[in-house]
């Protein structure tokens, strides 16, 4: 299963890039990219730390909720390009963030060294036991996607393929459903899925993840 920013855009997450390409009023490069955090952390900090507050005030909405009760009928594996743990928070076990994850932070100086942040935020100062500055856990803007191969490998596996929130035109994630079985069941949900000319085999609900979750129980259920 895919999702992306529409699915919790419902919960009251804020997709951060507005119809001019700003993130809350930013530019992409001053607060999403290695060298807007080089350029100054500060103001990367603030950004995210706001995001974060954000993401701890919102609850999981229906169609979060809905994801998790189908691991008592399915084996779902959820591919998030979402930052947030609001699947989590809704019950599921299984997801994998592409983008990283706003709860935790990392360090400037070792990658591997990851903290859950709790109630905290991360501040000018904050470090690791090497020394390096703690930074937000996400893959900014011409970064690697550490996670890409393990979500190429469950997408190839697939049986049911469900795609929910997503535009699917952010590289790399946006190529992943791509490389699923010929013979899987491929369903997106998104209500613009009229504008997006997708391809044959693709079965697509013109409606919102949480107003979808009725017509994809009829239709998960009779797959199952």
């Amino acid at each position: 299963m895919l999702s992306g920013a529409g699915i919790s855009a419902e919960s009251g997450i804020s997709t951060f890039r507005d119809a001019g390409g700003l993130w809350e009023g930013h530019e992409v490069t001053q607060v999403a990219s290695p060298e807007g955090w080089r350029a100054n952390p500060g103001l990367v900090l603030d950004f995210y730390n706001q995001r974060r507050k954000n993401v701890r005030e919102a609850q999981p909405n229906k169609a979060h909720t809905f994801l998790a009760q189908l691991e008592s009928r399915f084996d779902v594996r959820i591919v998030t390009q979402n930052v947030d743990d609001l699947h989590e928070r809704a019950g599921s076990s299984k997801v994998l963030h592409l983008h990283g994850e706003i709860t935790k932070a990392s360090s400037t100086l070792d990658p591997s060294y990851v903290v859950h942040l709790q109630e905290k935020d991360i501040h000018l100062g904050d470090r690791c036991p090497m020394g390096g500055q703690l930074r937000p856990y996400i893959v900014w803007f011409g970064e690697s996607v550490p996670a890409y191969p393990m979500a190429l490998e469950l997408v190839r596996s697939a049986h049911i393929l469900l795609i929910i929130g997503t535009s699917l035109q952010v590289y790399p994630a946006a190529g992943l459903m791509h490389h699923a079985p010929l013979n899987c069941h491929k369903i997106l949900v998104d209500p613009k899925s009229h504008e997006m000319g997708l391809h044959r085999g693709i079965r697509a609900i013109g409606k919102t993840a949480v107003q979808a979750v009725i017509d994809l129980e009829a239709i998960l259920y009779s797959l199952a």
